[in-house]
């Protein structure tokens, strides 16, 4: 038998290059997530339900990124959490949350809270503009009574068509934060938002669709709703789908993608997880627009304990980039990324872009809440594996779960843990971003292709790595 050698991100070091970079914004991070779709930093927010729903998502779409919305929610949630992602930063909203007139103020209030938004838009049976109510019009309004009562009637509008700058002019000389699309019947055609334009503005990297909407991305399973779940998610507005399995490398993941893809031929698809070259010809082959690599190199992953089974990270990365650039089809590093300099190693190897989970977990913006303990602030984070999260996934999709079945049939390949309290995502991103800017200046590239072109990769022995690290100093 021929042992094969494998490394990963602490084995090596990238040689520095003459560089002519003078400064780090000189350097362009714009990669490919799939064989259509761009985004301009090369991180992905992992499909976890201790990582991503719609806030971090919508975080990583304005730093320039993509976040995948995780798939253990039931169906309507799922698409929901979709949703909200595209209405969180479009130009216009295209089709506004709506009311009718003779509904109660507590229905309002209860579909408010459910969409997380500050005014819906009240119509009549024929979808025509009747009026509109907001959280200033619900305010001490108690829960009495029904829309008609509360809600403004003399609507300012706009015609469709109407330009960015126009609606600025409009909603600023009414003092309004929100304009109503209308036609010449004046029925609702869609809805720009003072704030919509403001996050245009403030978010000049943000990753968008062609309608100017947040990128954003949804996971499914492979067994049992997702086809139907596939669908509702692309009726909702996700670009891209992500084929969730710990072994994409199987019949289960490649008869997915083939149904899937025949069922819905234009929808952008990522499948993984495998860590071959072979698993890599085996998905694109399926018809794949992405490959996500990573067996059991995530922090919280045990699958390497458990199986006996993986490749350490970098060869996987390595190996399956081979196969992704004969065939044009990016490769996703997943799992393994500690620091930006991790990322750095994974995009030179011939990553395209990079999915970390446990950087990002812990943050204001990652679903879950801030616990305490010992005076120290966490929040949960657990691999997708892990016992209690396939417990909640198969409770999602069935309705009820036999926990002594679970218990006795269930081998967990994931752990559940607590990470510190990070505060705010998007420091983190600046910090990743920056760092892997840094990485292209020292390897002498511009872009992120260059540096894959010119990246020269060193070896390092344990006391290597030691010396890259701090050292002979107590760190304060």
């Amino acid at each position: 038998m021929e042992f094969k050698e494998g490394l990963t991100f602490d084995d090596v070091l990238l040689v520095p290059k003459y560089s002519d970079i003078t400064s780090r914004s000189q350097t362009d991070l714009t990669t490919k997530l799939s064989r259509n779709i761009t985004i301009n930093i090369p991180f992905v927010s992992a499909n976890m339900d201790t990582v991503t729903e719609s806030s971090m998502a919508v975080a990583m779409a304005r730093a320039g990124g993509i976040g995948i919305i995780h798939r253990f929610l039931t169906i309507e949630e799922q698409a929901n959490e979709v949703l909200k992602v595209k209405r969180s930063g479009s130009v216009m909203i295209e089709n506004p949350y709506t009311i009718s007139s003779d509904k109660s103020i507590q229905d309002a209030l209860d579909y408010a809270e459910d969409k997380e938004i500050s005014g819906l838009l009240v119509v009549d049976s024929n979808s025509k503009l009747v009026g509109i109510v907001t959280e200033r019009d619900l305010l001490f309004a108690g829960s009495n009574g029904t829309i008609a009562d509360v809600m403004t009637k003399d609507v300012v509008t706009a015609k469709p068509g109407v330009s960015l700058d126009e609606a600025k002019d409009i909603l600023h000389k009414h003092r309004v934060e929100k304009l109503p699309i209308v036609d010449d019947s004046g029925v609702v055609q869609g809805l720009i938002t003072s704030k919509d334009i403001t996050n245009n503005t403030d978010y000049p990297n943000a990753s968008k669709d062609k309608k100017g909407r947040p990128l954003v991305g949804a996971a499914v399973g492979v067994k049992g709703d997702f086809l139907e779940r596939s669908e509702s998610l692309l009726d909702a507005g996700a670009d891209v789908l992500v084929v969730d399995i710990a072994h994409g490398h199987s019949e289960n993941a490649i008869s997915t993608v083939r149904n899937i893809k025949k069922a819905f031929p234009d929808c952008e698809l990522i499948a993984g997880n495998i860590a071959t070259a072979q698993g890599a010809e085996d998905l694109i082959k399926a018809g794949v627009d992405a490959v996500k690599v990573g067996v059991g190199s995530g922090s919280i992953c045990i699958t390497r304990v458990i199986t006996g089974s993986g490749v350490p990270q970098l060869t996987a990365v390595m190996d399956c980039a081979k196969v992704g650039n004969d065939h044009g089809i990016p490769i996703i590093s997943d799992g393994g990324t500690r620091t930006s300099g991790d990322a750095t190693k994974a995009l030179a190897a011939g990553a395209s872009s990079v999915m970390v989970g446990s950087m990002l977990g812990g943050t204001d913006e990652s679903p879950g809440t801030v616990l305490t303990k010992n005076g120290k602030r966490f929040k949960v984070y657990r691999g997708m594996a892990s016992l209690a999260a396939s417990i909640g996934r198969k409770s999602k999709e069935t309705g009820s779960i036999s926990l002594e079945d679970d218990l006795n049939d269930y081998v967990a390949e994931g752990v559940e843990a607590m990470v510190p309290y990070k505060g705010t995502v998007t420091d983190i991103l600046k910090q990743l971003a920056g760092g892997v800017r840094s990485g292209l200046s020292y390897c002498g590239a511009h872009t992120i292709p260059q540096m894959q072109q010119i990246a020269e990769f060193i070896k390092m022995s344990r006391a290597g790595f030691a010396e890259s690290q701090p050292h002979d100093v107590s760190l304060m």
